[in-house]
């Protein structure tokens, strides 16, 4: 099987070169990479790439993730997360090829206490989201066979997060305040990446269950909860980190204003991709436990 990934650099690029190296000949390329086109910003020179490598499988872990900066460049966000992805597909289909996608909560509204399903209605409040959304259609549209996952609040070990930001404010300062009325599924960019690995190999087997998934961690918390339960694992885990902050007070989204709008309800329901590919998704707070052990 040759595979090519897209965005190696990114915290999910990083954890598939690990991954999927167990499926075959993986081409990673990132948007600096010399040899083949790997930037998004020029979407002929990435499907030229496509046509030149001519890959089994493309697992596509670019993106224009800075969810505030799409709002003041929203042609840019669009060509990374919707134009090239789209082409990307057309190549797809015209080889055969498989592509994998990754997507995000920030398609939906953010409405109501449950979790959103894959059939629900999308309602995008951002650039981001609306470039990301218009990347789905694309892809569906290539009539490609494809992988696509919806994910949400994903860290890694690798690259700034929530968590190095909290444990680095809870250095700085006495007091916190951390969002508390946003709700979702802090999911590690190893289990996507795992996921993945997994999805691919099922799908060459069982190529009828292409489509759209939803994954993320089980379980479901807050800003301001992670942000607990991350200094209190800290303060367990390293018992010498200097932490100044002794009280974590919660606040609404409206105390931190910002460009885009964010979903206040992120929750993600599984229960689809579960019972396709058989899988068990662990709680949200192993993975953190896992990588604060790793960063500490």
């Amino acid at each position: 099987m040759k595979i090519l990934l897209l965005g190696k650099g990114g915290q999910v690029g990083w954890e598939l070169q690990r991954s999927l190296g167990v499926l075959g000949e993986v081409t990673a390329l990132d948007f600096d990479s010399a040899e083949h086109c790997g930037d998004f910003s020029n979407p002929q020179g990435v499907a030229q790439t496509v046509r030149a490598l001519r890959p089994d499988v493309i697992v596509n872990a670019a993106a224009h993730t800075a969810v505030d900066k799409a709002e003041s460049e929203p042609e840019f966000a669009r060509t990374l997360n919707a134009v090239t992805p789209g082409l990307i597909a057309e190549e797809a289909a015209r080889l055969g090829a498989w592509l994998v996608h990754y997507s995000t909560d920030y398609v939906f509204d953010g409405s109501g206490e449950r979790p959103w399903l894959e059939s629900d209605v999308t309602g995008p409040l951002s650039v981001y989201g609306r470039t990301k959304l218009e990347g789905e259609e694309l892809i569906r549209q290539s009539g490609a066979r494809h992988l696509i996952l919806r994910t949400s609040w994903v860290f890694a070990a690798r690259g700034g997060n929530f968590a190095r930001t909290m444990l680095r404010l809870a250095q700085e300062r006495d007091r916190l305040t951390v969002i508390n009325d946003q709700f979702g599924a802090p999911t590690g960019a190893d289990l996507l990446a795992d996921v993945t690995a997994h999805a691919i190999r099922h799908l060459w087997a069982h190529p009828q269950d292409a489509g759209l998934y939803h994954c993320v961690a089980d379980g479901m918390t807050t800003w301001f909860d992670y942000a607990k339960f991350v200094i209190d694992q800290a303060r367990e885990i390293k018992p010498g980190l200097p932490i100044k902050a002794a009280e974590i007070a919660p606040v609404p989204t409206t105390a931190f204003p910002t460009p885009a709008t964010r979903p206040r309800n992120s929750r993600l329901d599984t229960a689809k991709l579960r019972s396709t590919f058989g899988l068990t998704l662990p709680d949200w707070r192993h993975g953190v436990r896992r990588m604060l052990t790793e960063i500490l």
